[in-house]
């Protein structure tokens, strides 16, 4: 008797091949509903919406999630009538299908989640089954003839004669664009998918249909690539994309529209998938992987300390020393590749983003475009997961709080849609810049002081203290989404506190508000400065040091306190600017040794600090240990390492250590 089938082994490759689609879905659905509003052609998002739900419903059948398969079953059949007769879908068909689409990515949620998967319901299935009935004909269809070669034509199905028919009546250019591959131009570079690259940047790309023809000097492969475009720019602008001298670009007209019957889309067509250069890896294999990384430079770290104990004793290790330098740049090779294993795009982090800004302006009844601007911009996984919920809670309160209702910011002269600017780049010392601006109206400084019941705030640093305050809002009663006064104190406790990053902000009245995120790219491993504070080693990272510096010859001066105590601080005068300087040894028991000091500078905004330490010992990679344990954990200690003795080297967050200073001491810090 045949074993029973265990879909247990496809649970996690079903789950990640779902998500992906589910997101391509709401993607392209956000697009339809954009072209809806704008009146663009809307084949192909709607053939690409098909495509993503076909695998849906396939990947789900088998695993036996039947209310998944019936669901997507129906939102595919209104999508293949759809694309059958090429006619454009209405605003209240493409929420039904957001409904559809939702309904599908719950279900997915119980089934990971081992909970049980609800029936379709049966409202949702009758408004899918509607969309198939309110649609014309798909058999006698006006469609108008295009002005290409029958071999051309029969090359293309009826959904991509469809795109180019709606293209052309929505104004664009339909063009022909001939490319012969040929020694002399490989030569330039110019193959077919550069070629295709470059057009694609000014066209967009309906089909490629690879023709074979007579060799001749203009063709001596004796093949021809065939590009059917629809673009806003000129013939010359494409023909310059496609190489430039011999390129061949002809215009393809419309005739008289006549009637025919479309050919029903293939299944083979419908699930066509792009096929990519890439393998899922669990995260957890990578982790593996950086631990291992992490034991490797644990034991450079231990050979470093032995080849110094040759050298002391005398021992001729200029051998070793060479193979070690190499061992090292080797380490730092491989700890960067690793590192970008793990790296997920920012753009890939936002693609969730325009659904659910969607979601919050319908249920708050406000108009809201969201731009997203990712660049290029990379981030460790770890760092990305826990920087999204607090990316979250500022796009609401920026979507609930700040962007104004249609009537108030018509009074305002404003535009009727409020905007919400998420922007990303990376910044030197392997940090990255997160940015979300609104057009809002501004945060109430008396109102946040009336709520704090303290004065009114003077700068943006003071006013960003009061709302990151636990359970402090602004809003008179709480409501599914927001008015509990956890949002800005869980982006400052993930931003700053788990990630060691910087939280900043910028806020006008009637004009908006802007939150600045400087994260790290990875915290696992950090490149940072070791030093010493009587018999104990410490690191800091890299990019929290402003400037180091020693203190021989430097102007220090004695702070007024009110009450004396160990950690107060004196000033330390540079280029002009007294900034309060502490002895970081007084913070942890420890008794500072005579001699030579040093002294490290942070900054945050405008604001610095400096702790005098009693020898700096270098700068290298660290591999970080979080301290996680509540037993543990302490402010302004972020982890630990090994530096090769075997003994826990803590790494201190210095900023944050600052602020358990004295009160009155601190107060000096207004004068940086």
């Amino acid at each position: 008797m045949a074993e029973p089938f265990d879909r247990s082994e496809f649970v996690a490759g079903y789950l990640a091949e779902v998500e992906e689609h589910l997101e391509n879905a709401n993607g392209q659905l956000l697009k339809l509903e954009l072209a809806v509003s704008t009146g663009e052609p809307q084949l192909r998002m709607t053939r690409e919406l098909f495509r993503a739900l076909h695998t849906i419903k396939g990947l789900s059948a088998m695993v036996g999630i039947e209310p998944i398969v019936e669901l997507a079953h129906e939102i595919e059949a209104a999508l293949r009538i759809r694309g059958q007769s090429a006619s454009p879908l209405a605003k209240a068909a493409v929420e039904t299908l957001f409904r559809g689409v939702r309904a599908i990515a719950t279900r997915v949620r119980a089934f990971a989640q081992q909970r049980p998967v609800e029936p379709a319901p049966k409202e949702l299935l009758s408004a899918l089954q509607a969309l198939q009935l309110d649609h014309p004909s798909a058999v006698a269809l006006q469609v108008s003839t295009l002005t290409l070669a029958v071999e051309l034509t029969n090359k293309l199905d009826a959904g991509e004669l469809a795109q180019l028919t709606q293209g052309v009546r929505a104004g664009l250019v339909a063009l022909r664009v001939d490319f012969s591959p040929a020694p002399d131009k490989a030569a330039r570079g110019l193959s077919i998918t550069s070629v295709r690259e470059r057009v694609s940047k000014l066209a967009e790309i309906v089909k490629v249909v690879p023709q074979a023809v007579a060799k001749s000097p203009s063709a001596p492969t004796g093949l021809t690539f065939v590009l059917l475009v629809l673009t806003q720019s000129s013939p010359e602008a494409i023909a310059e994309a496609a190489g430039g001298e011999g390129s061949l670009v002809s215009t393809i007209e419309l005739l008289e529209p006549e009637h025919e019957a479309l050919e029903e889309l293939t299944a083979e067509a419908e699930s066509e998938t792009l096929q990519h250069d890439t393998i899922r890896v669990e995260v957890s294999r990578l982790d593996d992987a950086l631990e291992k990384l992490g034991a490797l430079v644990v034991t450079r770290f231990r050979l470093d300390r032995a080849v110094r104990e040759l050298r002391a004793s005398g021992a001729d290790v200029r051998p070793i020393e060479a193979i070690l330098s190499e061992h090292r740049r080797e380490l730092k090779h491989l700890r960067g590749s690793l590192t970008r294993a793990r790296m997920v795009s920012m753009q890939q982090l936002l693609e969730r983003v325009p659904l659910l800004v969607r979601g919050m302006a319908r249920d708050s009844g406000k108009q809201v475009q969201l731009t997203l601007d990712a660049k290029r911009a990379e981030l460790d996984k770890a760092v990305a997961e826990r920087i999204f919920p607090a990316l979250l809670h500022l796009i609401r309160n920026a979507v609930d709080h700040a962007i104004e209702p249609v009537e108030l910011r018509r009074a305002r002269g404003k535009p009727e849609h409020g905007t919400i600017t998420v922007r990303c780049s990376e910044r030197a010392g392997n940090q990255l810049e997160l940015t979300v601006s609104d057009d809002g109206g501004g945060i109430d400084r008396e109102r946040v002081a009336r709520k704090a019941n303290q004065p009114v705030p003077s700068d943006d640093r003071v006013l960003l203290e009061l709302i990151t305050r636990p359970g402090l809002s602004t809003v008179e009663q709480a409501n599914a989404r927001s008015g509990r006064g956890m949002g800005m104190d869980i982006v400052k406790r993930v931003a700053v506190d788990l990630l060691g990053g910087q939280l900043s902000l910028h806020s006008e009245r009637d004009v908006g508000s802007t939150f600045t995120l400087r994260l790290p790219m990875s915290i696992s491993i950090l490149d940072s400065f070791t030093f010493r504070c009587g018999p104990q080693s410490f690191v800091v990272p890299l990019a929290m040091v402003d400037e180091i510096v020693e203190l021989e010859g430097e102007q220090v001066l004695s702070a007024p306190v009110l009450r004396p105590g160990p950690r107060d601080a004196k000033l330390l005068r540079r280029r002009g600017e007294d900034i309060p300087l502490f002895e970081l040894a007084t913070f942890f028991a420890l008794t500072p040794a005579p001699g030579l000091r040093s002294a490290l500078v942070v900054r945050r905004e405008r604001e610095a600090c400096a702790f005098s330490v009693d020898h700096m010992l270098g700068q290298q990679e660290v591999v970080v240990r979080p301290l996680e344990d509540p037993l543990v954990k302490v402010a302004g200690v972020t982890g630990s390492t090994d530096l090769g003795d075997g003994l826990p080297t803590l790494v201190v967050d210095l900023w944050a250590l600052s602020r358990l200073a004295p009160r009155e001491t601190s107060r000096t810090k207004g004068r940086a």
